[in-house]
């Protein structure tokens, strides 16, 4: 699925590149403990998570993933911003839990990790 479907399911904003809306994903990992994303070996995944901080992206940058959806309203801040643009990841906020973002996606194709 395409970046840009996921942003319309979720009814979430968007900030980074935005070259990454036509990237294809085909799984998702949901974790607020970055040391479980540190054990993924999968390709195309996107990361949801409720941790809003410069230590989110890190891991992401360490683990290869390019997309990172914050649920539960957490806001991005420029700093996150600057670093995720810097890694070429695109970060996107979510309103909804972790529970019903990951069902969404999950009743839409994505696929779990485990």
């Amino acid at each position: 699925m395409k970046i840009k479907d996921i942003k319309a399911l979720l009814q979430a904003k968007t900030y980074g590149n935005e070259k990454m809306l036509d990237y294809e994903v085909e799984y998702a990992f949901s974790s607020d403990l970055m040391s479980d994303l540190l054990t993924v070996k999968t390709q195309n995944v996107l990361l949801l998570t409720g941790l809003s901080n410069i230590q989110s992206i890190r891991t992401a940058e360490m683990s290869d993933v390019v997309n990172i959806i914050y649920v539960r309203g957490k806001k991005i801040t420029e700093e996150m911003k600057e670093l995720a643009e810097e890694n070429g990841i695109l970060l996107m906020e979510c309103d909804y839990s972790m529970f019903k973002a990951s069902g969404i996606l999950y009743n839409n194709g994505i696929k779990p990790i485990y």
